[in-house]
């Protein structure tokens, strides 16, 4: 019998960064006088959510609009390609470029906004790792796509050369984007959250790029790494290297046909956790979910983990989760369908203790294990 392994023991311990975040936060909060100062005030309630947003002019009641912000990483999802490349011969950064987009884009669009720039930053242990022609242009294409999905301007970026930093053969991921949010009542902020909202979960399409630090210390355990087959045929890596859905067009689409988004949870880190992430005082009980995809049972049994850990790590199949009023779940549904997405009345919120209950499950997250937003 191997030994369990948990995403904090060989990656991201929550328990040790969270504290950390929490104080750069409260450091950050009252740098937002220089930007009141500079005539654009921050819509401080937007501090901890997964993009930040200012106003577009002095006076927040008279302005027309605001503008939103967010920096996001991939991860180590490219290293998952490196060893993939080994086996079948393709270079897979298509996907990562893409994932590093969809990465970027699904937090700034949290809060309705609509993405416009967005700048890569791609660094590198040396500038021989861009002599493959093969993997740059499928690097290359692979983010400009995705920009294309997610209906915004690549508008530049950096790419560093940093010795004694990254890693040899490797490198590392990473873009920042605004966006724009033209009419003021389609700002999604938690304070919308209303007891009796639903649940509306949209299904990913696998890990996205959160836990991967627990899917590369499963291949090590695996006599074929991440060649080893699932039960689909499918290999173990190429099952990891699937593209996250970009929901930038779906989210607009739901404001445009009037659909009132009460908030957006991004279900990345944290897993299903981060359903709860707004600050009210509420139970979220799920009734339904999707059923998760093999990776994920593949992953929990090779990581010996029991369903506590794995659904407060991973998505296990619920990639987005939008709250909106009980009335307008079937229209809003009918959307979805019509972007191609899969989505699902998953459940309902309450007044009540802060926690997660999933009821298929029999899970229940209380508050107290998501200090951080």
């Amino acid at each position: 019998m191997k030994k369990k392994i948990t995403y904090s023991q060989v990656g991201d311990n929550y328990d040790t960064k969270d504290p950390v975040k929490k104080l750069f936060q409260d450091a950050a909060r009252s740098t937002g006088q220089n930007l009141k100062r500079a005539g654009f005030p921050e819509v401080s309630e937007t501090r901890g959510e997964s993009a930040f947003v200012w106003s577009l002019a002095k006076s927040r009641d008279k302005q027309q609009g605001y503008m939103a912000s967010v920096i996001e990483g991939l991860g180590t999802k490219n290293l998952i390609a490196d060893g993939m490349r080994k086996t079948t011969g393709k270079t897979y950064y298509d996907i990562v470029a893409h994932d590093t987009v969809a990465t970027i884009i699904n937090d700034l669009i949290t809060v309705g906004a609509k993405p416009l720039v967005l700048h890569a930053y791609w660094a590198i242990e040396d500038n021989v790792w861009l002599l493959d022609s093969a993997r740059m242009k499928d690097l290359i294409t692979g983010w400009k796509r995705a920009c294309d999905i997610a209906g915004v301007a690549w508008g530049g970026g950096e790419t560093a050369t940093m010795k004694q930093i990254v890693v040899k053969d490797t490198a590392e991921f990473a873009g920042s984007a605004i966006g724009i949010i033209k009419n003021k009542n389609r700002l999604i902020l938690d304070k919308k959250l209303r007891a009796g909202d639903r649940m509306l979960f949209l299904k990913s399409n696998g890990v996205n790029a959160n836990g991967i630090s627990l899917t590369r210390a499963i291949a090590k355990r695996l006599s074929k790494g991440y060649a080893t087959k699932l039960s689909d045929g499918t290999y173990y890596g190429e099952a990891l290297l699937r593209k996250s859905n970009i929901y930038a067009k779906l989210v607009q689409d739901l404001l445009d046909a009037g659909i009132s988004i009460h908030y957006i949870s991004n279900i990345t880190g944290h897993g299903m956790r981060k359903v709860m992430r707004a600050r009210g005082n509420f139970t979220y009980v799920i009734e339904k979910i999707f059923d998760p995809q093999e990776i994920f049972l593949f992953i929990q049994k090779h990581a010996g983990i029991d369903d506590f850990e794995i659904y407060q790590t991973y998505n296990m199949g619920q990639d987005y989760a939008i709250f909106i009023p009980e009335n307008q779940m079937q229209k809003a549904l009918q959307i979805v369908k019509k972007n191609k997405f899969q989505g699902l009345d998953a459940g309902y919120i309450e007044k009540g203790e802060r926690r997660v209950i999933i009821k298929p499950k029999n899970l229940t997250y209380n508050g107290a294990t998501l200090d951080l937003r």
